[in-house]
């Protein structure tokens, strides 16, 4: 069973975000960047698989520019047994990436698509619902329990309620949640490893896909600095002034 892994690359969590002088967008020059925690999760779910002997090949794939293939590198170490980049410098959009995706899906046909729920820059949580719209596919959200079995894969799912299992054919899409699994650190030897297995490099032309952004940004700015907090004396001047507020 080959299994799709659309990973993306991100500023990294630990690294405090700053906004350009103009307010046109982040800035990010000279940021260190990461694979998204929650493509991680995903690419830790697949190698998973091929350890139970459920999955018989790893394809990592990402949609962005040329250093995109350093988080695609490290998903081969992690595991993956080869890569593609559809190289574009342009900010492509969920459904960019989900048409581009679908593209790939038609060429690779693969038993099994698991992404990350979202990606922590745009944190749209849209890309695997569309990816699994174009194609048709069956799809289980905010995975936080996977089993395949039997041509069918069982997904539970975190919602408001508590905890939802659904069961779905093959083939299909999962989006993983932070509770399915904890990724595993790349072994140096892994590291090197994967400096020779295959990355292929694609462009969104390739695929006849149109990647250019339907929506654009007007301004991002930093979030307001938060006001000091004030003491009060008592319970009634705490009621006095969340009345005030229009709280309470």
């Amino acid at each position: 069973m080959k299994v799709l892994v659309p990973i993306k690359r991100v500023i990294d969590y630990n690294v405090k975000v700053r906004v350009k002088a103009d307010n046109s967008g982040v800035d990010l020059a000279n940021v260190k960047m990461a694979m998204n925690p929650f493509c991680e999760i995903a690419v830790e779910e697949a190698v998973r698989l091929k350890e139970k002997g459920v999955v018989s090949e790893i394809v990592a794939v990402s949609i962005g520019p040329k250093t995109a293939q350093e988080q695609l590198r490290t998903a081969m170490a992690l595991g993956a047994d080869r890569s593609i980049l559809v190289e574009t410098d342009e900010d492509v959009q969920p459904l960019g990436i989900a048409k581009a995706l679908k593209a790939i899906v038609d060429e690779e046909k693969p038993e099994l698509v698991i992404l990350g729920k979202q990606a922590i820059d745009g944190d749209n949580n849209q890309t695997g619902q569309m990816l699994a719209a174009l194609t048709g596919m069956p799809q289980g959200t905010f995975a936080s329990e996977v089993n395949v079995a039997d041509g069918k894969v069982k997904v539970t799912r975190e919602i408001d309620g508590g905890l939802q299992t659904v069961e779905l054919s093959l083939p299909a899409v999962v989006t993983t949640d932070l509770r399915l699994n904890e990724p595993r650190y790349a072994s140096l030897p892994n590291i090197m490893k994967a400096k020779k297995k295959p990355l292929e490099i694609k462009t969104p032309a390739d695929f006849g896909v149109d990647t250019q952004p339907r929506i654009k940004t007007l301004k991002v700015s930093e979030p307001p600095t938060r006001a000091a907090g004030v003491k009060v004396a008592d319970v009634d001047e705490l009621v006095a002034k969340l009345k005030a507020l229009g709280v309470a």
